[in-house]
């Protein structure tokens, strides 16, 4: 059975209406019902349809358009809907053959000619409403970072973080009502920003690394250094060997089991645009350290548990991937094992004798990949310089299939 679309989901920019299509500002003039936030209705004033604001909370938006089927619906938002923007979370509610989208230039577009680069170039993000420590993980060396943000205060904050980095050199460029009557630029250093700027904006930063910049790259196998920790932690080398078996992925959700300080996890959240892990630990100072790290390495959505295995992992939603770095039994397992989607991917390491014991019978009836790690790191000694070994560990995987 078809459907007709009846929902319209239009991008509008500075220019209002003016700037729309022909036939995009036909269908915003024929609406009954026009939704958007404040700014949105300003710009499409002289239409005689029902305004409704934002529902507050936000997530009551689709139970307000339901409410409206029937009625010739459109939503607004700001340049692309479906570009970090309202359209996406609406198309992942509502069939997609009831709404028609039409895009505006977006923000990222506005600002890349405004900067002159490539979107190809480029990474696009958006903090609006959300953690802007997310934006840790993209310091880079280089890079060339465009970015929504959630409010005048946010880009005092980008510049804090790049100068806590050693990236203070870095250049930064506020963009505000792009494409408007009253548009305005602001340029700076990070380590000297102190403009006051619009609540809406954009924000271009062009990174620049001094000699002493700490890199963090996504690729995993971040420093020990790096980490706030109490000794007990999966080491940088076997970190990076781990993370390879558990292959992260966009948008995929990890278990990390036992997380102690969260390098895993946070690793794997970097490693993989919008990758997801829920950490589970019953110490609450090491989930305290895994908070920590976190946020200071960008990774701040780290769901963190408390709790113990098995029991800790009911009713948690179905993972793509397991880390057992702790708490590693055959029921803990079994639960894993089960819970995990196909394609799924499951890790477990073992520094004990009775641990590598169970990874051996686990191995000999499910198969998979079984090695020995061995790490030996140079160290003084005395005078000179020796080889001091760190705790060999045993390490089992398999993909579910």
């Amino acid at each position: 059975m078809s459907v007709d679309p009846w929902l319209h989901i239009v991008g509008i920019g500075e220019d209002g209406l003016d700037g729309l299509l022909p036939a995009t500002r036909a269908v915003v003039e024929a609406a009954e019902v026009i939704v958007g936030a404040e700014r949105h209705h300003v710009l499409a004033q002289g239409v005689g349809a029902t305004r409704i604001a934002w529902p507050s909370p936000f997530d009551a938006l689709i139970d307000t358009l339901n409410g409206l089927r029937g009625q010739r619906v459109v939503v607004l938002a700001t340049g692309d809907p479906l570009w970090f923007s309202v359209g996406a979370r609406i198309g992942r509610e509502l069939n997609a053959a009831e709404i028609t989208y039409h895009p505006q230039l977006s923000a990222f577009q506005l600002a890349a000619a405004r900067m002159g680069w490539s979107l190809a170039d480029v990474e696009t993000l958006t903090v609006h409403g959300r953690p802007v420590e997310q934006m840790i993980a993209f310091i880079q060396p280089d890079a060339r970072l465009l970015i929504l943000t959630t409010g005048a205060d946010t880009p005092g904050q980008i510049a804090a973080f790049l100068a806590e980095r050693g990236f203070g050199r870095s250049k930064m460029t506020v963009l505000a009502h792009m494409g408007g009557e009253t548009e305005a630029r602001f340029d700076g250093i990070a380590e000297g920003w102190d403009h006051e700027v619009p609540a809406f904006n954009t924000l271009a930063v062009e990174c620049i690394a001094a000699p002493d910049a700490a890199l963090l790259p996504r690729v995993p196998g971040l420093s020990d250094d790096l980490f706030r920790h109490d000794g007990t932690m999966t080491k940088q080398e076997v970190r990076a060997a781990t993370l390879a078996k558990l292959m992260p992925m966009r948008g995929a959700l990890l278990w990390d089991i036992g997380t102690g300080c969260g390098s895993v996890a946070v690793e794997w959240m970097r490693a993989a645009r919008y990758a997801r892990a829920i950490g589970i630990e019953p110490r609450a100072d090491r989930r305290a350290l895994a908070a920590a790290n976190a946020l200071a390495l960008g990774a701040p959505k780290l769901d963190l548990i408390d709790g113990r295995v098995p029991e800790a992992l009911d009713g948690l939603a179905a993972p793509d991937a397991v880390f057992i770095g702790g708490g590693l039994s055959r029921e803990t397992f079994d639960a894993a094992w089960a819970a995990l989607r196909p394609l799924g991917r499951m890790v477990c390491n073992a520094v004990t004798l009775e641990s590598e014991a169970l990874l051996l019978a686990l191995h000999k009836e499910f198969g998979g990949q079984l090695v020995k790690l061995s790490v030996n790191r140079a160290e003084p000694v005395g005078g000179l310089t020796g080889w001091r070994p760190l705790m060999p560990v045993t390490q089992w995987s398999l993909v579910k299939r």
